[in-house]
């Protein structure tokens, strides 16, 4: 019997409620794959950092180590906290843990309505990988002269050999994957933004023509950020893989959940490739805590989240069990969110993924 340890934090606003469905479908595949799960729930977020000052525990890091992987509901809540500072608790995981590729797959399901007209389920199947650790939130900068007229900000954004040459070899190699197995054509795509950004951008151009002379079977191109964001929303189908550095990426992925039908079908990963960390499985639609516990947020995110920690662990046909599931349920309008334009509830959603999971 596989055994897994999963660090659950639920976090705040919707993150409360899709952690339930979460620890639904971990339960529901334990009964049938013969998986044992142990689940702790980390009660750390934004109510926490108002009793403590702090979004986690001094030792918060250390006993995430003990886990095989992270499950994150969602992080904010600027009535209590200022999102720079509740956002601390994603960013620290992601570096302390060197969980470098943020790995987000967009893909539109048969039967989920999109307002995007380009997007059909033949076009939309692309993967984004972000790096994850440094770049444009190396948090290196600093306030001068506050509350004068002179006042300065500085924001330092930091890239390095070892840094983008890594989540570049990944992205290579999941594109060689893809190809492999029919997924995909083979195509690297690099966002950059070197015409403006003569140094930062220049040097991660120059690291994807080194790394692109290592894989001469996969075809490549270089697009700017602000002609790829056009280009994703036009021909979608010209997408395979994605590599693309920390802010870039943290935009573009929110527009890719717009090709897929919107927030709540989007997951994310924050992967440590190597395993010597425990890597950290998101939905990525936020914490919404107006609409928190009104049974309307979507869950198949949160399920797709589980999906990629089981493809993480190389648990492939339970995740292709969920896929299947999460399919089957997308394809009739028998139950859908408020979102994707149906009226069931969160429970609902998840109950009938539930019900399909033990049917296959």
């Amino acid at each position: 019997m596989n055994k897994y340890r999963i660090a659950s934090i639920p976090g705040d606003g919707v993150g409360q409620e899709v952690a339930i469905e979460a620890v639904k479908v971990l339960d529901t595949i334990a009964d049938k794959h013969g998986i044992r799960f142990e689940i702790e729930r980390l009660d750390w977020g934004c109510d926490y950092y108002v009793q403590h000052q702090r979004m986690m525990p001094e030792d918060g890091l250390d006993r995430l180590m003990d886990f095989d992987a992270i499950f994150l509901g969602s992080v904010g809540d600027a009535k209590k906290v200022p999102d720079h500072i509740s956002v601390k608790l994603v960013l620290d995981i992601r570096k302390a843990f060197d969980q470098y590729v943020n790995l987000r797959p967009i893909k539109l399901y048969p039967g989920v309505r999109t307002q995007i007209r380009s997007a059909t389920p033949e076009s939309v199947n692309m993967v984004v990988v972000r790096e994850n650790t440094e770049g444009e939130y190396s948090t290196i900068g600093g306030f001068f002269k506050p509350n004068t007229t002179d006042a300065i900000a500085i924001q330092t954004a930091v890239f390095t050999q070892k840094g983008c040459e890594r989540v570049m070899r990944y992205a290579f190699n999941l594109a060689e994957t893809r190809k492999k197995h029919a997924l995909g054509p083979g195509m690297v795509t690099s966002c950059t933004k070197s015409n403006a950004l003569g140094y930062s951008m220049v040097f991660w151009d120059q690291v994807f023509s080194q790394v692109t002379a290592d894989f001469p079977s996969l075809e490549t191109e270089s697009a700017l950020v602000d002609a790829l964001s056009m280009w994703l929303i036009r021909n979608p189908d010209r997408f395979d893989v994605i590599v693309t550095s920390n802010l870039f990426g943290d935009i573009l992925t929110d527009l890719g959940a717009m090709l897929q039908g919107g927030m709540g079908m989007a997951a994310g990963g924050n992967i440590n490739p190597e395993k010597q960390y425990p890597s950290m499985f998101e939905p990525i639609h936020g914490s919404a805590p107006d609409i928190a516990f009104k049974g309307i947020v979507n869950p198949v995110a949160t399920v797709e989240s589980i999906r990629m920690m089981m493809e993480h662990f190389g648990e492939t046909e339970v995740a292709l069990d969920i896929e299947r599931a999460v399919s089957a349920v997308m394809t009739e309008d028998r139950i859908k969110t408020v979102d994707l334009g149906g009226s069931s509830t969160t429970v609902e959603v998840g109950d009938e993924i539930v019900r399909l999971l033990k049917a296959y």
